[in-house]
Order: structure tokens, then C-alpha cells, then sequence
């Protein structure tokens, strides 16, 4: 697929209050473009607000943030030209019912009428329509999804998909814009071990090509930088992606000897309360 040129990601002192309270704040940190960045932290911590903060979906009450070059939330529509949606919970769902070639038709309609440029729309119809198929087949090739291995092929509903199908559906669409931001939510929701191994090697694969990456975890993988979510009153946390150990110097982390998250007043109802507060804004 063709590379495109991923987007620098920066925040400082980035923060979100909701009529409840806070849903995050004190987010500082920067990616490089093309770079792969985990948001990681429990159920009801803000992580999909950041992320939706991040791609220009949500307005933020405090601090500031750079997508591009473009400062949040200021331009905020700017950076939505530039970021494209995985799977977002309530946000930018698949339709169960709808085929996996149905949303790519679809997808590919509203890319070809509405993020093309004007000149691209005086082509020939039948220029136009090769090129759409050719870029739904580089997008499914990045996404690691070849239709022919579903069950019904293209006719295959979303419904009968496996959650790490759908994760690679759903990434596709988004490529289908070649977008410089991916944000993807839920990465490693409802997937075993070798799922969730397969959709960080998506991730990667994804950002490698130079595509940056901002993914929601419930636990991040190695040799990724991690922003961490925290609880009202809390900061949020950024670690830097660590060196991979040589091979004698390899162990596995004792979950024993991990410190539990903080709790705190934030709940899943206060978030889900700030999300369709900043969605009205």
C-alpha cells in the first residue's frame, strides 16, 4: 500500500472534565511519525475519550495538543481530515447485517465522493472505479483481511466474523482514506493470547508503513510507548518503549509483583457521561 506520511503526535497537559468530573487530565507526551502508541488503562478511564480527544472527535477543557502540525482543539476539524477511525464503540461501529463487501463498497463510494480531490471526480467513471477497487485491495492487504478465506467470501455479514476479522475489517475501511492517524479502540478486547499477539502485529505492520498509531488496550504490549490513563486526581502516565532484552537477559514480568490501578471517583457512567457531553460540543 501506498505509504503515507504519518501524523507527529504531541500533548501537554491535556485534560477533559465532564458535568461529573474529570474524565483524564495532565496527558503530556509526543510520537514521531509512524510511530505505535498504546493508551492503556482499565474500563471507565477515560482511554476513549483521550482517543477521540487525540483524532479530533472531542473537544478538551484543558491544555493543549498537536496532530500534524495541527493544535487541538482548535483545529479540530483539520486533524479529522487527517485521522481516520478503527472500531470506536458507538462512534464508528460496523453494521452486523451489512456485508464485509458492502462496507467496502460503501466506504469506497464516500472516499471517491467526499475525500477525493475535485480533479479526481472529472475522470472517467470507469478510471474512478478501478481506482477505488485498487485502493479497497491495498487497504485490505495492509489489514491483513483477504475476503476470499470468510466463509461467504464478500457476502460473509459482520455478524459471523471473528472479533480479530472484524478488528482487520474495520482497519481496512480506515486505510481505505489513507489516513495519517489511525486510532483504534478496544485493541485487545474479547481476543486469547495469539489474537491479541496478531492484532499488535497488525498495529505495527500498519504503523511501519508509516501510518501513526494511537490503539486503546486494556494491557499494552513490549517495545511500545504507553500512555496511561489515571483516575480524577491522578496524572496520566507515559512510558517509553523499552529495549528488547537479549535473549539471556529475557524473563517474563511476575503479574504478582504488578501494582493494581489506582481507584478513584471516575467511573464507566461519569465517562460515558462526558462522551456524549463532548460529542454535543
Amino acid at each position: 500500500m501506498e505509504s503515507p506520511h504519518g501524523a507527529a503526535v504531541s500533548a501537554e497537559d491535556f485534560g477533559l472534565e465532564g458535568p461529573r468530573g474529570r474524565v483524564f487530565r495532565n496527558v503530556t507526551f509526543s510520537a514521531e511519525p509512524g510511530e505505535l502508541v498504546a493508551i492503556e488503562g482499565p474500563s471507565g478511564s477515560g482511554r476513549t475519550c483521550l482517543l477521540l480527544t487525540l483524532s479530533g472527535r472531542m473537544r478538551t477543557t484543558e491544555g493543549h495538543a498537536e496532530v500534524g502540525g495541527l493544535r487541538l482543539p482548535k483545529q479540530a476539524a483539520a486533524v479529522r481530515r487527517i485521522a481516520a477511525l478503527g472500531p470506536v464503540p458507538g462512534v464508528s461501529e460496523l453494521d452486523p447485517a451489512f456485508t464485509v463487501a458492502e462496507h467496502l463498497g460503501e466506504r469506497a463510494l464516500l472516499q471517491g465522493r467526499y475525500g477525493s480531490p475535485l480533479r479526481a471526480l472529472l475522470r472517467p467513471r470507469a478510471e474512478r472505479r478501478a481506482a477505488a477497487e485498487a485502493r479497497v485491495d491495498e487497504a485490505l492487504e495492509a489489514a491483513g483481511l483477504d475476503p476470499a478465506t470468510l466463509p461467504k467470501s464478500g457476502r460473509t455479514s459482520v455478524r459471523d466474523l471473528e472479533r480479530l476479522e472484524a478488528l482487520r475489517l474495520s482497519v481496512a475501511l480506515a486505510l481505505i482514506g489513507r489516513p495519517r492517524l489511525l486510532a483504534v479502540d478496544d485493541t485487545d478486547l474479547k481476543l486469547s493470547d495469539a489474537g491479541r499477539e496478531q492484532a499488535w502485529a497488525l498495529l505495527r505492520s500498519v504503523a511501519d508503513a508509516g501510518t501513526t498509531v494511537l490503539a486503546v488496550c486494556s494491557e499494552a504490549p513490549g517495545n511500545v510507548q504507553v500512555v496511561r490513563t489515571a483516575p480524577a486526581g491522578g496524572e496520566a502516565d507515559v512510558e517509553e518503549p523499552a529495549t528488547a532484552p537479549a535473549d539471556d537477559e529475557a524473563h517474563d514480568e511476575d503479574p504478582a509483583t504488578e501494582e493494581p490501578a489506582a481507584e478513584g471517583p471516575t467511573t464507566e457512567e461519569e465517562t460515558a457521561d462526558a462522551f456524549a457531553e463532548a460529542r454535543r460540543a
